[in-house]
């Protein structure tokens, strides 16, 4: 099922009409992939040995640990992450590889033949494909993303997931979840299921109180961070420690310090529901790991030609406010470590909020030039971030394309190449990966 030269693939055709099956790009329920999955034979009660991953920051960096440590062990994974960047295929991962082009389509012709036009969200008939195809390929293990949230989210059809992980959670999609962070913990919180073991990445006091308090609801005493294990860097390596001893493991591959929480998530959910798994595999794990646009290093290809002569460049699809703060952390860390001007390359939804997400930036960047995200989405007017970023303290200006904005920085007279950050949204970063000619694989 190859397209022609210049044609749309078969799956992006697919992936087009499925989205007009329901007026809404969200709207979290689960009666209706309930419905289709039904029809499908309920593929969700075949699924290999399942690590559900909710959260609000750190969900796929977690995955990617948690992949890369049972592959190191010689395990077949299957894993399902959203949102993609670039194509659809990498959501979905079959025992190591991303789904090909004529397995994705037959798939999803055969599901939407199915569904017969019925209402259903395109998240949840793409998960319900993802399931089938997850039930009919074999694998010893299934890490599985949470969409949003986490009591409606689709993916939280599973019965008895093997753990359920909840990484940081934080603000984020209020519109869906709640303004306070108390009610956003709540809905995270629905992932939890009795007898299924439950690990907590790091969490604010008030997250956390939820968390523990809906645990204790379902006699689900948890893996806490912070209290049952503990991560952190030391003379340039990865420490982890918990009550079965301490291993002293490589530095994570993944920059930034809010990635030795991430790891130590993944390695405490690990050591937990896979004890025989040798520390060979931990050790070569979290130094592979490896995440598209979370503080990806770009050395290569279009986007390092436009830009400043021997400019550090680095791409992130951090968007929230803790988003915000752990990119700024990185860059504070960067600059201690080799000195650049900072400028914050940035473009943002209008669901987000752009303030809260610049404000860890004032004082560190130099300034901040706006670029508009993707027409296919509700992306603020370069102006407006432009005018946020000024609010909150960041000099700024605004530029019609990214490439317009990494010319008017390559026309300027830098006492040293600058370092910059394109970063504020993952619409945006898959838009910068396309334009470099790097798809993820």
């Amino acid at each position: 099922m190859t397209a022609r030269p210049g044609a749309p693939a078969a799956s992006d055709v697919l992936l087009e009409r499925l989205l007009a099956l329901h007026p809404k790009k969200i709207d979290l329920s689960l009666g209706r992939i309930e419905r289709l999955l039904a029809v499908l034979g309920d593929p969700q009660r075949r699924l290999p040995p399942t690590i559900h991953v909710a959260g609000t920051n750190g969900k796929g960096s977690t995955v990617a640990f948690l992949r890369a440590i049972l592959e190191a062990a010689g395990l077949k994974v299957h894993a399902y992450t959203s949102p993609h960047l670039v194509r659809f295929h990498e959501r979905i991962r079959l025992a190591g590889r991303l789904v090909d082009e004529t397995t994705l389509a037959e798939t999803l012709a055969e599901i939407e033949a199915l569904n017969a036009g019925a209402p259903i969200t395109f998240f949840e008939v793409t998960t319900a494909a993802a399931f089938k195809l997850f039930a009919e390929h074999p694998a010893d293990m299934l890490l599985l993303e949470v969409g949003l949230g986490g009591r409606f989210d689709a993916t939280n059809v599973i019965g008895a997931p093997l753990a359920s992980v909840i990484t940081p959670v934080s603000i984020d999609h209020v519109d869906f979840l709640g303004e306070t962070i108390e009610k956003i913990a709540l809905e995270k919180a629905g992932v939890l299921k009795r007898g299924a073991p439950a690990i907590f990445g790091p969490q604010s006091r008030a997250a956390l109180a939820v968390l523990e308090r809906q645990a204790a609801r379902l006699g689900v005493k948890p893996l806490v961070a912070g209290e049952d294990f503990h991560g952190r860097p030391e003379n340039g390596r990865f420490v982890y420690e918990d009550e079965r001893g301490l291993m002293d493991l490589p530095a994570p591959r993944l920059p930034g310090r809010h990635q030795f929480g991430n790891a130590a998530t993944a390695v405490a959910t690990l050591r937990l529901v896979r004890p025989d798994l040798p520390v060979a595999a931990y050790e070569r794990g979290v130094a592979a790991a490896d995440w598209p646009a979370r503080l990806q290093r770009l050395q290569r290809g279009h986007i390092a030609q436009l830009a400043p002569n021997d400019a550090e460049i680095w791409l992130d699809g951090g968007h929230n406010e803790e988003g915000g703060r752990a990119l700024a952390e990185a860059m504070a860390d960067f600059e201690d470590k080799a000195p650049r001007p900072l400028v914050i390359v940035c473009g943002m939804l209008t669901t987000k909020d752009a303030g809260a997400f610049l404000t860890a930036f004032r004082g560190l960047a130099q300034e901040l030039i706006a670029v508009p995200v993707g027409a296919d989405h509700a992306g603020r007017a370069p102006a407006e971030v432009a005018r946020i970023a000024t609010g909150v303290g960041l000099p700024a200006a605004a530029c019609d394309t990214l490439a317009d904005a990494l010319r008017y920085l390559a026309a300027r007279d830098w006492p040293r190449p600058p370092r910059l950050v394109i970063c504020g949204s993952l619409y945006l970063a898959g838009e910068v990966l396309a334009l470099d000619g790097t798809t993820p694989t």
